[in-house]
C-alpha cells in the first residue's frame, strides 16, 4: 500500500509540474512585442513601444520631425528615458506619454533676477492633455499664469490663491485659500508657467516662503496645507502629454501611403489635438502600430469567455471565441441538455424531416431568385452597353478587323476578378477624372483599370472615337490603352500598368527627391516632350492633352517617361488649328491665354510642359500658398528670377551642384519661351523636343562647342515661331467636351 500510495505521489507532482509549464507556456504567449524587431523595448523600468524608438532606426520617421526619437540617459544610477530635456516616466499605446514638469517659483525677499520664475515646455509635437491635467497655483499671496497656443493661436489663463495664515486653509480644498486649480483646455500646446506674489515682503512668511505654478497629473494631486512651506524649487510633478500619428485624420491618412496602422486594427480620431491614433480590433491585442502587432487573444486559454457550464467547452476563432457542447449533449436554444431516447429521438426525427423540407424549400427559392436577378443583371449591362455607345464602338472594330491595334472590350465580370471585386488595397491614383485600380488579367500581365467618374451621354460616339484613337497610338513614351469596359453605369478604361509612380513624386517627395540625377531629369523631359511632339503632329488625327503636369507623367523600372491621363484630351480635326471648348485642367499648369479665350491649341499643352520644365529645375511645385505671396505662383516667381539673373538661387541645390551651368541655362531658356503669355511666341513641341534632344547629346559629347550651337537653334526656333503667327486659323467649332456647364479646374494629382 505505502509503494501505490507513493507512485500515486509521484504521478501527482508530474501532473503539476506539467500543468505550470503549461501555464507558463500560456503566458509568455500573451506577451505581445513593443518595439521594432531588433530593437530596446526598455530603457530602465520605462517600456519603449513603437512608434517611439531610442534610436533613428528604431522609431517612426513622422513628418512633423525628431518627435517619436527618446534618449536613454544616466540619472542617479539609473537608466531613464527622455524626450529632449524632459523625463518620461510612461507611455501607453493608446496615446498618452506620462512626463515629469518643473514648477515655476516666486519666493519673497529674494531677487527676481536670481530667480527661476518662468518655466517652459516645448511641447510642440504633443497635446497637454485637458482630461488628466490641472493647473495648479500654490501660495498665500500669489496669482499666476498659464500662457500657450490653443489651435496654433496664442492663449492664456490665470489662477489666484490668497490667505493670511493657515488657519482657513482646508486639506483637500483647492478653491483660492492657499491653491487654485483650474482645468486645461483642448488643444493647448507650448506652455510656459509664471508664479508672482502681489506685495514685497520685508520679511518671509515662514508658513508660506514661495508661490508655485505647476501642471499635474490629476489624480496624482490631494492638496494640503502642508504644501504652503514644504513645496521647494526644482521640484518636478507629473503630468501627461498627449501624443498622435501625423497631422491627418483617419478619413484622410487612410488612404496615403505613409499610412502606420497595422494588421487587424482600426483608425480613430483623437479627442485632444490633430492626428490620428491606432488600436486592435475587438478580439485581438498587441502593438497596433506593428505591421501584424495585433494577435489574435486566445479567449479560451486566457479564461476570457463565457462558457462556464460543465456541460459546454471553448473553442478559440479568429478575434472571438465559440461554445461547443461536450460529448453526451446537444444544444437546445442556449442550453446544453443530455441526449435521451424514446420521444426526443422521435422529436428530433420530424425535427430533422422538417428542416430538410425547409431546406429544399429554400434551395428553390434561392435558385428563383438567383434566375430573375441575372437576368435583371443582363438586362442592365444591355442597357449601360448601349448607353455608353457599345454597339457604335462594336461597329467601329468590325471596319477594323484588319488592325491588329484594335481596342478589347472587357466584361464586368473580368474587371472584378481583375480588380478583386474594386479592393480599396489596390487603389493607385485619384484625380480630378477617376479612381486607378491595380488589376490582373488571367495571362497575369498586370494593368491600370480607371473608373471614371462621369461622362457626358450626349457626346458618347465622340467618347468612343476618341477610345479608338488613343489604343491605336503606339508610342514608348505614351501609356498604351488596352480596352474598356461598357457594362457600368460610367466606362472604365484598362491601360498598361506602369511601375514607378508619377514624376511628382520624385520631384516633391521627400523619400524620393534626389534619388534620379539631372541626366535623367533632363532625359524624362525629352521623353515627354518627343510623345506630346507625336501627339500633336504625328498621330492620325491630332490629340490636345489639355492636362500636362508631374503628375500626368509616369515613370517605368528604368525611369522612362509614360505620358498619362487622357481623360481630358480633345481630338483636334484635321482642318483646324485651335477649338472651342468649356476651360479644363489644373491651376498652376493653365494657359492663361486658353483661359481667358476658351481657344484650345497645342500651344496650350507647351504652355503646361514649360510648368513641368521648370518643377525639374526648382524642386518647387506649381503652386505653394504656406510660402510668400511673391513665391506662391512658381511662373512667375521663376519668370522674375530669371529676368532679375537669380536663375540659381532657385535651382533645385543637387541639381545646381552637378555642374551643368550652361546646359540649365539653355533649358531654362527654353522653359522661358514655353511660359510666354501669348501662344503664338511659344514653339512648337516638335521644336521644344529637338532642342532637350540637342542638349542631350551636347552633354554626351562634351567637346561640342555648347554656345555656338545653341545660337543657331535659338535662331532656327524664333524664326519657325515667328512664321507660325500666320498660320493660326481662328475658325472654331464646337467638340466633344465631357464637360459642358461649368468650369473644371482640377485640383487632384489627376492620375
Amino acid at each position: 500500500m505505502d509503494f501505490q500510495y507513493q507512485r500515486m505521489l509521484i504521478q501527482v507532482t508530474w501532473v503539476g509540474v506539467i500543468l505550470s509549464l503549461l501555464s507558463a507556456v500560456a503566458a509568455a504567449a500573451t506577451e505581445y512585442p513593443l518595439a521594432l524587431p531588433g530593437c530596446p523595448e526598455k530603457c530602465g523600468d520605462v517600456k519603449i513601444p513603437y512608434p517611439f524608438g531610442l534610436t533613428e532606426e528604431c522609431r517612426l520617421k513622422d513628418t512633423s520631425g525628431r518627435k517619436f526619437l527618446l534618449t536613454c540617459n544616466s540619472t542617479s544610477g539609473q537608466l531613464k528615458p527622455f524626450s529632449g530635456n524632459v523625463e518620461v516616466t510612461n507611455i501607453s499605446i493608446h496615446g498618452e506619454m506620462e512626463i515629469l514638469m518643473d514648477n515655476a517659483v516666486d519666493c519673497y525677499g529674494q531677487p527676481r533676477e536670481q530667480l527661476e520664475w518662468r518655466k517652459r515646455l516645448r511641447s510642440g509635437n504633443y497635446t497637454i492633455s485637458d482630461t488628466q491635467n490641472k493647473f495648479v497655483a500654490i501660495g498665500c499671496d500669489t496669482y499666476a499664469y498659464l500662457h500657450g497656443y490653443k489651435n496654433d493661436k496664442p492663449f492664456s489663463m490665470g489662477c489666484l490663491s490668497v490667505c493670511q495664515d493657515t488657519s482657513n486653509v482646508v486639506n483637500g480644498s483647492c478653491s483660492g485659500i492657499g491653491c487654485c486649480e483650474m482645468d486645461i483646455p483642448k488643444g493647448l500646446k507650448n506652455i510656459t508657467l509664471e508664479a508672482y506674489s502681489f506685495k514685497n515682503h520685508t520679511e518671509v512668511w515662514d508658513f508660506n516662503p514661495c508661490s508655485f505654478a505647476f501642471v499635474i497629473q490629476g489624480k496624482k494631486f490631494n492638496f494640503s496645507a502642508d504644501y504652503l512651506y514644504s513645496l521647494r524649487r526644482n521640484e518636478t510633478f507629473p503630468m501627461v502629454l498627449d501624443w498622435a500619428i501625423g497631422n491627418e485624420k483617419c478619413e484622410v491618412a487612410q488612404n496615403k501611403t505613409n499610412y502606420v496602422c497595422g494588421w487587424n486594427t482600426r483608425c480613430e480620431d483623437p479627442n485632444n489635438g490633430s492626428g490620428y491614433r491606432c488600436n486592435c480590433t475587438n478580439g485581438y491585442s498587441g502593438n497596433p502600430y506593428l505591421k501584424d502587432g495585433c494577435k489574435d487573444v486566445d479567449e479560451c486559454e486566457e479564461l476570457k469567455h463565457n462558457c462556464t457550464t460543465d456541460t459546454q467547452f471553448c473553442v478559440n476563432q479568429p478575434g472571438s471565441f465559440r461554445c461547443e457542447c461536450k460529448e453526451g449533449y446537444h444544444l437546445d436554444g442556449v442550453e446544453c441538455v443530455h441526449q435521451t431516447s424514446g420521444h426526443s429521438l422521435r422529436a428530433i426525427d420530424l425535427g430533422f424531416g422538417a428542416g430538410i423540407g425547409l431546406i429544399v424549400m429554400l434551395v428553390c427559392c434561392s435558385w428563383l431568385y438567383l434566375i430573375v436577378k441575372q437576368r435583371n443583371l443582363t438586362k442592365v449591362k444591355e442597357k449601360f452597353f448601349k448607353q455608353n455607345g457599345g454597339f457604335i464602338l462594336q461597329q467601329q472594330r468590325s471596319r477594323q478587323e484588319n488592325s491588329t491595334e484594335t481596342v478589347k472590350i472587357f466584361t464586368t465580370e473580368e474587371l472584378k476578378k481583375a480588380t478583386n471585386n474594386y479592393d480599396e488595397t489596390l487603389i493607385i491614383g485619384r484625380g480630378g477624372f477617376g479612381i486607378v485600380y491595380k488589376g490582373f488579367l488571367p495571362d497575369n500581365k498586370m494593368v491600370a483599370i480607371k473608373k471614371s467618374k462621369i461622362v457626358d451621354q450626349s457626346q458618347m460616339e465622340q467618347f468612343i472615337n476618341e477610345v479608338i484613337v488613343l489604343s491605336q497610338i503606339n508610342h514608348r513614351n505614351v501609356v498604351k490603352l488596352l480596352g474598356c469596359c461598357l457594362e457600368t453605369s460610367v466606362p472604365l478604361l484598362v491601360y498598361e500598368f506602369i511601375p514607378n509612380g508619377t514624376l511628382f513624386e520624385y520631384i516633391h517627395s521627400e523619400s524620393k527627391v534626389s534619388t534620379i540625377s539631372w541626366e535623367i531629369c533632363l532625359r524624362i523631359a525629352t521623353e515627354t516632350a518627343e510623345a506630346l511632339s507625336y501627339l500633336h503632329s504625328a498621330a492620325s488625327t491630332p490629340i490636345i492633352h489639355r492636362d500636362v503636369k508631374s503628375s500626368n507623367i509616369l515613370l517605368d523600372s528604368s525611369y522612362t517617361a509614360k505620358v498619362s491621363d487622357f481623360g481630358a484630351s480633345r481630338l483636334v480635326p484635321l482642318d483646324q488649328a485651335e477649338v472651342a471648348t468649356m476651360v479644363q485642367g489644373t491651376i498652376g499648369y493653365l494657359d492663361p491665354e486658353y483661359l481667358h479665350t476658351s481657344q484650345l491649341t497645342e500651344k496650350s499643352d507647351v504652355y503646361s510642359f514649360g510648368v513641368v520644365l521648370v518643377e525639374l529645375l526648382t524642386g518647387r511645385k506649381a503652386l505653394s500658398f504656406d510660402k510668400p505671396e511673391v513665391e506662391r505662383s512658381l511662373v512667375t516667381y521663376f519668370l522674375l528670377s530669371f529676368k532679375e539673373n537669380r536663375l540659381f538661387e532657385i535651382l533645385e541645390k543637387y541639381i545646381a551642384n552637378e555642374g551643368n551651368v550652361e546646359q540649365l541655362k539653355e533649358v531654362a531658356n527654353l522653359a522661358r519661351k514655353c511660359l510666354s503669355l501669348k501662344g503664338e511666341d511659344r514653339p512648337t513641341m516638335k521644336e521644344v523636343a529637338m532642342e532637350l534632344e540637342g542638349l542631350r547629346k551636347m552633354e554626351k559629347h562634351s567637346w561640342v562647342n555648347i554656345n555656338s550651337n545653341f545660337e543657331e537653334t535659338e535662331h532656327l526656333i524664333a524664326e519657325t515661331s515667328d512664321s507660325s503667327k500666320y498660320d493660326v486659323r481662328s475658325k472654331s467649332t464646337e467638340v466633344y467636351d465631357s464637360v459642358r456647364d461649368h468650369v473644371l479646374l482640377d485640383f487632384d494629382d489627376g492620375r
